[in-house]
């Protein structure tokens, strides 16, 4: 499995996806690569924060720990895919 294979199955992989074959190979991959078990690492913190962005407070505020960059990152994703879903 080559780095580009390992992002094109990595969504799959974390949800239980992949069939076993694939799936051995994509923890073979990890075995023999920092770089992308760092990927998988960062993406997996990217999704915790991003859940943890869409759950507030009991004050109505946001977690303290989230960037404002990936607050600024949502909003500005969410108003693209407004504008697409208004133009469809």
């Amino acid at each position: 499995m080559t780095c580009r294979e390992f992002v094109e199955f990595l969504m799959r992989y974390l949800d239980g996806e992949l069939d076993p074959d694939v799936s051995s190979a994509f923890e073979r991959h990890m075995g023999a690569c920092p770089q992308c078990v760092w990927y998988l690492d960062s993406y997996r913190e990217t999704v915790r924060l991003g859940r943890d962005l869409l759950c507030e407070t009991p004050d109505g505020q946001l977690p303290a720990d989230v960037p404002e960059e990936l607050v600024n990152a949502v909003l500005a994703a969410r108003r693209t895919a407004t504008r697409e879903g208004a133009d469809s």
